[in-house]
C-alpha cells in the first residue's frame, strides 16, 4: 500500500509523522513542489492543475491513496483531484480544528496563511462550526515561508508578531496551517500557559487509515518513504532537519 502526500513544502511532514506512526508498514510518496510554492498567493487554476497533476503522477506511480496535508490544496483542488481520480481512489484533504477548538474553547484563534484567512472557505468553516465561540482569524505573513526555509530566527519573529495580533482572552489557537505543528514549541512559547492549541494532522492520518483499510486490500509495505520533489526524484529539504519539536523528526523519514 502506497499513500502519497501532496504539498508545496514540509507542511505535509506532520501527517507523514502521524501515519508512521499508526501504520508503520506502509509506504509513502512525498510529492513536494519546490518550483512552484508556495501555492497560497498563486492564481486558483495554476494551483488546481499543479495538484491535480501531481496527485495523477501519484497514481501512475502507484498511489492507491492520496492525502492533501495542506489547507490550500484542499481549499482549492480537492474535489477536482476526486474528480480527476474517480471513486477507486480515496482522497483526503485537511480541515482547519475549528469544530473541536469552538467545542472546547469560548475564544479561539484560527492562525493561518493571509490566503487562508483571507478565503471564503476559512470563513464558512468558522461560520458552520463555530458554534457559540468568538473564532477570529489571525493571518501568518510568511511564517510557513520561514518553515521551509528551516529559517528559525524568522518563523519565530512570525510567531511573535501573530502572538501579539491574538487577544488577550482567546483561550485555543487553531493550528491553520499544515507548517505550523513543525515549530510548536516556538508557538507554546510565545503564547500564554492556558492557551489549547488544535492541529489536525493526527486526525487526518485516522482518516486515511479508515479509507486506506475500507479499500479491503493487503498492506505489504515496509515502511518505505519516497521523496520527489516537482517530479523530479530527491531528498527532504535540508530544512526538514531542524525540526525537532518531539512530534516532527527527520530522522523518522530515513532509512528504517
Amino acid at each position: 500500500m502506497i499513500v502519497a502526500l501532496i504539498d508545496s513544502g514540509l507542511g505535509m511532514l506532520p501527517t507523514a509523522s502521524w501515519l508512521r506512526k499508526l501504520r508503520p508498514d506502509v509506504d509513502l510518496l512525498l510529492q513536494l513542489d519546490p518550483d512552484g510554492m508556495p501555492w497560497g498567493p498563486k492564481p486558483e487554476q495554476w494551483t488546481i492543475d499543479r495538484v491535480v497533476g501531481t496527485a495523477k503522477r501519484s497514481v501512475e506511480w502507484g498511489a492507491e491513496v492520496v492525502v492533501l496535508p495542506c489547507n490550500t490544496a484542499s481549499v482549492t483542488a480537492l474535489e477536482h483531484v476526486r474528480a480527476e481520480l474517480g471513486p477507486e481512489v480515496p482522497v483526503i484533504g485537511t480541515v482547519p480544528a475549528v469544530k473541536p477548538a469552538a467545542a472546547a474553547c469560548a475564544s479561539v484563534a484560527v492562525w493561518a496563511t493571509v490566503a487562508t484567512t483571507a478565503s471564503r472557505y476559512q470563513a464558512d468553516l468558522i461560520a458552520r462550526f463555530g458554534g457559540d465561540a468568538k473564532v477570529v482569524g489571525v493571518a501568518c505573513p510568511g511564517l510557513a515561508e520561514a518553515i521551509d526555509r528551516g529559517d528559525l530566527a524568522a518563523a519565530r519573529a512570525a510567531i511573535e508578531s501573530a502572538a501579539a495580533q491574538t487577544s488577550a482572552d482567546v483561550e485555543g489557537v487553531v493550528l491553520g496551517c499544515t507548517h505550523y505543528p513543525l515549530v510548536l514549541d516556538a508557538i507554546v512559547a510565545a503564547l500564554p500557559d492556558s492557551v489549547r492549541l488544535f492541529d489536525s494532522a493526527q486526525a487526518v492520518a485516522a482518516q486515511t487509515i479508515r479509507r486506506m483499510d475500507a479499500l479491503g486490500r493487503p498492506t505489504t509495505g515496509n515502511g518505505s518513504v519516497t521523496v520527489f520533489n516537482s517530479g523530479r526524484p530527491g531528498e527532504l529539504p535540508a530544512g526538514a532537519a531542524v525540526y525537532e519539536s518531539g512530534r516532527v523528526l527527520g530522522a523518522q523519514f530515513g532509512p528504517r
